[in-house]
């Protein structure tokens, strides 16, 4: 009787984990599939969620600010909500580990677009004006 019982068990257990499985590797495909066609109908957004894990809308509503117009942001007050929220939400004052890394990951985001768009500026300018060497005349 005890070798029937546990037999329904191991048989009950590995048809949950199966289906548990099946349905994790179907969400995971189609998750991957999505994710392609994204990337192959717009170029620019594969780097702005797969990279940070957070899209820039989301980082901005995260902290209550505007998003950044033309690689320009109102750092300042980006830094006071970023200090305000994250020692509001630390764990040691009874806040949540979870939504404090939130907040430092939507300030990390808001620097990485600010950052990359200087980067295209200065680059831009670059080719504008010419290659021009940094020479030291006194060597």
């Amino acid at each position: 009787m005890a070798h029937r019982i546990i037999t329904q068990v191991v048989v009950t257990g590995t048809r949950v984990l199966s289906r548990a499985f099946a349905e994790a590797w179907k969400q995971a495909s189609a998750s991957s599939q999505y994710a392609k066609a994204q990337a192959k109908n717009n170029p620019g957004a594969a780097n702005t969620f797969a990279s940070h894990g957070l899209t820039l809308e989301e980082a901005c509503k995260i902290l209550n600010v505007k998003p950044p117009q033309n690689g320009k942001a109102n750092m300042e007050d980006v830094t006071e909500r970023f200090k305000r929220l994250f020692d509001v939400n630390d764990p040691q004052k009874g806040g949540s580990f979870y939504l404090q890394s939130k907040i430092l990951r939507a300030r990390e985001r808001i620097e990485s677009e600010i950052r990359q768009a200087e980067e295209k500026a200065s680059r831009e300018a670059e080719l504008k004006e010419g290659w021009k060497p940094k020479v030291f005349k006194d060597r």
